[in-house]
């Protein structure tokens, strides 16, 4: 089976015991994760953006964030796989285009939530773009196709947290939702 490299973000809500920023970035690294950029301005949470390889997007997803949830403090939870639902601002950046540009292409499904798209949707729509051709994209689609490709699984795992399929400690499936 091939594997591909898919980049995303897993953001941790870690215990209320005070947290070393220096020791979060050591346990991504310890994971095997050295090129992560780590988020830790928000004391209850930790952002990690990284790449990981796998077979499928949910493979590599679900690997690194048991791989990283190992090695941070005991009482760390998942708390949300991202991209899931992203502004114009942030897609246009990983297209390497102003936000401007895509407002402007009549191709762009139409915003879900407080004006975030679904990430999947826009994956779907610059597949279609980029199958079309016609006048020649100036968007970077080989640029953020790790990104885009990861979108689809992070929003099925992050709708499993949801409702409560999916541990957020262990990250193990559950039989059952456990209301």
């Amino acid at each position: 089976m091939t594997r591909e490299v898919f980049e995303f973000e897993l953001v941790f809500e870690l215990p209320s015991t005070e947290n070393d920023a220096y020791s979060l970035s050591d346990a991504v690294f310890a994971a095997g994760y050295e090129d992560a950029v780590i988020g830790t301005g928000n004391p209850k949470l930790l952002g990690v953006e990284l790449e990981a390889e796998g077979t499928d997007a949910t493979d590599a997803i679900l690997s690194a964030a048991k791989n990283i949830l190992r090695n941070l403090p005991a009482g760390t939870r998942l708390r949300e796989f991202r991209p899931d639902l992203v502004s114009l601002a942030d897609v246009a950046e990983k297209l390497n285009v102003k936000r401007q540009a895509l407002q402007k292409r009549a191709e762009m499904p139409l915003p879900s939530l407080g004006g975030l798209y679904r990430i999947d949707e826009l994956a779907d729509a610059f597949s279609k773009i980029a199958r079309d051709g016609g006048r020649k994209t100036r968007l970077n689609l080989s640029q953020a196709m790790k990104w885009l490709a990861a979108g689809k699984a992070a929003r099925q795992l992050n709708a499993r947290l949801t409702m409560q399929e999916l541990d957020p400690v262990s990250l193990e499936l559950r039989s059952k939702p456990n209301f």
